[in-house]
């Protein structure tokens, strides 16, 4: 039996909290194993009590984002509409090429339309609900 620790960054904007939130709680509060192997899955996602709104520069909030995104093995984006007006979706999906960490988009539930940049930029995408969630994160550490 092994364990694997994966640092998961999930993209998120405080104004929509409720989907960091509910992801935050599906991969960190609950215990995973695939087969034999055991995941410690570890948040890296930038803090509630650091949220780099403080970030006097463009520049300086995409190398805030971007230490969080080096230290990371996967990134998890919302393709939920927001993230075609938030500047922080850009910076993300670009420290994850710039890293080589693979994004996993997941399709809110019940959502019409997705945000194309996310589905594009995106190595798997999945279902909203848990276990496709930390499927496609063991899917895209593993790979």
């Amino acid at each position: 039996m092994s364990t694997h620790q994966i640092h998961v960054f999930i993209s998120h904007s405080w104004a929509y909290s409720g989907h960091y939130a509910t992801l935050s709680n599906w991969i960190f509060e609950q215990s995973w194993r695939v087969g034999q192997a055991s995941l410690d899955l570890r948040n890296f996602s930038v803090p509630s009590s650091d949220p780099i709104l403080n970030a006097n520069t463009d520049k300086a909030l995409r190398e805030a984002i971007h230490r969080q995104i080096c230290r990371s093995h996967v990134i998890v984006i919302p393709t939920g509409m927001y993230t075609h007006y938030s500047k922080w979706i850009g910076k993300e999906i670009d420290g994850a090429g710039i890293y080589g960490k693979p994004i996993l988009a997941v399709d809110l539930r019940g959502a019409q339309r997705t945000a194309s940049v996310v589905g594009q930029a995106a190595s798997k995408c999945v279902a909203w609900n848990s276990k496709s969630v930390v499927g496609g994160i063991w899917d895209l550490y593993y790979r």
